[in-house]
């Protein structure tokens, strides 16, 4: 859970790198919660009931948005590879890829290296 709230402490960052774990794992948070938001929604069929799924999801698209710009500056990537997820068929596929890659050893461009620090 540690990832998770340093992730919404610094949810305006997008300077800087974040590696795998923390980003993976801020991710599978997000996903547990949509999901039982969204089945809460699926089961009771209540309309009422999907704004606490749409306002978490408004809640958590700036702190995604910058959490993956980071990762992607971990791999030594700027933070316009994300918008390769636009592309229809494969964009979203390339963008899985480039998150789930080693970041690159030593400082880059966009700050030291995590494992360093």
């Amino acid at each position: 859970m540690n990832w998770y709230f340093t992730v919404l402490k610094n949810y305006v960052g997008f300077a800087g790198r974040v590696g795998r774990r923390e980003f993976w794992m801020f991710y599978l948070c997000n996903a547990i919660a949509l999901a039982a938001l969204y089945l809460l929604f699926f089961l009771t069929r209540e309309p009422l009931l999907f704004a606490p799924f749409f306002v978490y999801l408004l809640g958590v698209l700036l702190p995604f948005l910058a959490v993956t710009v980071r990762r992607l500056h971990d791999t030594g990537r700027s933070g316009g590879w994300y918008f390769i997820n636009f592309v229809p068929g494969v964009g979203s596929v390339i963008l899985l890829v480039l998150l789930a890659l080693e970041g690159q050893h030593g400082s880059n461009q966009y700050g030291e290296d995590l494992r360093d620090a």
